[in-house]
């Protein structure tokens, strides 16, 4: 369940909404989770616009976008990585209408640590959370099958 955060300044995504919506399925389509509710609605992006002068680089050019891509610890095997940095920074160059952030949007992939992952006012484990998702998987089916699907 990632979250995405997105830095940039304002005014670079004409539609700061999409482009959080779209960054949360890209990380939730690559990362292959079962698409049930738990995965839906807890990945989330976070578009993050910041004011003229929040960003600079050492020659003082300031645009430049920041993903952060936070998921549990070993969501994201290399194929993975390798993935989520090139649509994001796709989804980045796209949205904002501009190529040359291609060249200057970081893409940095963090895990939490075991524990580390707070949801529903708990920390989880990475065990706790794959039996979290069985759990619901379990219930979706019995509905399923109860309805004669």
């Amino acid at each position: 369940m990632p979250m995405i955060d997105i830095y940039a300044p304002a005014g670079t995504f004409a539609d700061p909404h999409q482009v959080a919506q779209n960054a949360a399925t890209i990380v939730k389509t690559v990362e292959a989770v079962p698409d049930i509710p738990m995965f839906r609605q807890n990945t989330a992006g976070f578009v993050h616009e910041l004011a003229a002068g929040a960003i600079s680089d050492v020659d003082g050019a300031g645009d430049h976008v920041r993903v952060q891509v936070l998921t549990n610890d070993g969501a994201l095997d290399r194929d993975k990585q390798l993935a989520v940095v090139t649509q994001l920074t796709d989804l980045v160059v796209t949205a904002s209408g501009n190529d040359a952030l291609r060249d200057r949007t970081w893409v940095l992939l963090t895990e939490a640590v075991p524990g580390g992952w707070g949801l529903w006012g708990h920390a989880h484990t990475n065990e706790e959370l794959v039996t979290a998702a069985r759990a619901e998987i379990a219930e979706l089916q019995a509905k399923a099958a109860a309805q004669g699907n």
